[in-house]
């Protein structure tokens, strides 16, 4: 009974920090220094070759601190702590979610490259796959949560050799359709050789590091914005990628020389984050199972996307029940009509929020098809149901009635 080993909610308190090494502080400091000072030119040597990747670390040797575009004991702590949730190997957070996305994709691919990607994806992804990266002479092929292995692989017939990432985002913003890592892995193992690894990259933001953990279904990397669930506060932004040792090396790597790793603040107010993260997101969910139920039921309402009313013995209901452990706090739905009646909707809520963004403490509703996926092509919308008719919204923890009674009287207005 001396030893235990604790719960990740319980670790978000200590994990990686020792009082006794900051002035016996019960919290983290903010370490709000752009430099470390070594205790001899034979460690600084030392630290800048485990830095640089010129040697790898010896057992039992502890990282040195060098300077805060390497590291910084803020985000070290919180990336050791966000490894817990995942089971990852290792962590580094960034700027922003956008920052994060795109240095593993810039990392992974090359002139010439062929990256699967699942579809749809959140709009500021589908701009930088389909805007950006074509400049690069980088090819983002999109797939359907319809298709199976065969399917995906025939999109690339021919092409095999270029393709390499499997890029997924499930569920999917802003529509909740999930995507099964296993046919993903398949998809990617298929179209590795000896010389070439396809890489599986995911992002988890919908569910937040509670409810899905993408490692243990075949995924190699992790993305998260982690402005959303694990922020939890609309205070912040910052992103991050968390996997297996071998490939966040190079996740690190161009991190550091991009330079667009988080800062101390930010680390410090996500660390704060953390401590409440489960308490947040149980609630959040438990809030938005009420409001699914109002939703359906409502004369109003032509369809409800929520994970929680999957048909049973349906593919998807299949997906959820092997990969989530929730149905989640995100929930969309087509109201009657079209944008007109959408935006009166929006227009004449009082408690809820008119703004992008989600997984905050405050309940929020945004019109995707105009707002977060207005850049997403007017052909994909309509493959994928982003219609004008299409409202979006992220659960928060105010009391359910409240929330259920706002959403009424909005549509009672329509």
């Amino acid at each position: 009974m001396t030893n235990r080993e604790f719960h990740p909610e319980s670790l978000m308190m200590t994990h990686g920090y020792k009082p006794e090494l900051s002035e016996g502080a019960i919290k983290c400091p903010i370490f709000q220094t752009s430099t470390f000072v070594f205790k001899s030119a034979e460690e600084g040597k030392a630290f800048f070759e485990v830095a640089y990747g010129q040697r790898e670390k010896e057992p039992n040797e502890e990282l040195g601190l060098i300077y805060s575009r390497l590291n910084n004991p803020d985000l070290q702590i919180l990336e050791e702590r966000l490894c817990l949730w995942d089971g990852a190997d290792e962590c580094a957070v960034f700027e922003s979610g956008m920052s994060a996305i795109s240095t593993v994709m810039l990392e992974f691919l090359r002139p010439g490259d062929i990256m699967l990607y699942s579809k749809p994806v959140y709009g500021g992804t589908d701009h930088f796959v389909n805007k950006v990266l074509p400049q690069y002479g980088i090819k983002g092929i999109g797939f359907t949560s319809t298709q199976e292995k065969d399917e995906i692989l025939s999109l690339v017939k021919d092409q095999e050799d270029k393709v390499k990432m499997v890029y997924v985002e499930t569920p999917a913003n802003p529509t909740n359709a999930l995507f099964d890592l296993e046919i993903c892995r398949a998809v990617a193992d298929s179209l590795s050789t000896s010389e070439k690894e396809v890489v599986v990259c995911v992002d988890n933001t919908y569910m937040g590091p509670l409810w899905q953990h993408p490692l243990k279904h075949g995924a190699d990397l992790v993305v998260y914005s982690a402005t959303k669930y694990i922020g939890g506060h609309s205070d912040l932004i910052a992103g991050a990628v968390l996997g297996k040792s071998k490939h966040m090396v190079r996740v690190r790597t161009l991190r550091t020389f991009l330079g667009n790793m988080a800062g101390p603040w930010t680390g410090w107010l996500l660390m704060r984050s953390l401590e409440t993260l489960k308490v947040r997101m149980t609630q959040q969910a438990s809030n938005t199972v009420e409001v699914a139920k109002f939703l359906e039921a409502h004369p109003k309402v032509e369809k409800v996307y929520y994970l929680g009313n999957l048909e049973e013995g349906s593919r998807q209901h299949a997906i959820f029940k092997k990969q989530l452990t929730s149905a989640g706090a995100m929930i969309s739905f087509d109201i009657k009509g079209g944008e007109k009646e959408a935006f009166k909707f929006l227009n004449c809520l009082k408690l809820m929020k008119l703004a992008v963004s989600l997984g905050s403490t405050e309940s929020l509703a945004e019109h995707p098809a105009t707002m977060t996926h207005s850049d997403v092509s007017a052909e994909d919308r309509a493959l994928l149901g982003i219609s004008e008719k299409l409202v979006r919204l992220s659960i928060g923890v105010e009391h359910f009635n409240d929330i259920i009674w706002d959403i009424e009287q909005a549509l009672e207005k329509v």
